[in-house]
């Protein structure tokens, strides 16, 4: 568990001041889970699924989407490691290559 973890634990009243379980908060931690109304299960599945959309949708808006400049940097570091590994294990398969057709000649 993470320095952030705790710190968010402590403040829900899940951990004491030491990182030790507060009694009062045994089990499990109260979440947004733990706060939200649970569809039973006489809902119609119609109701149900237009709750989990706007669930989707509320939780998408909070993501922190990179910007173009981002993706960007992100993509030519991806193709760097993607071209040095690929040509490190083709320096490996080849060296290893010549080394057991020296060994059996």
């Amino acid at each position: 568990m993470n320095r952030q973890s705790k710190r968010l634990l402590q403040r829900q009243g899940a951990l004491g001041p030491d990182g030790s379980p507060s009694g009062a908060r045994r089990g499990r931690v109260a979440g947004e889970a733990g706060r939200r109304r649970q569809a039973g299960p006489k809902e119609p599945i119609a109701a149900r699924s237009v709750e989990y959309m706007r669930e989707v949708r509320s939780e998408l808006q909070r993501v922190a989407w990179p910007g173009r400049s981002e993706v960007a940097n992100y993509t030519v570091v991806v193709f760097l490691a993607v071209v040095l590994l690929t040509a490190f294990i083709y320096g490996l398969d080849y060296g290893f290559a010549k080394g057991i057709i020296y060994l059996f000649r």
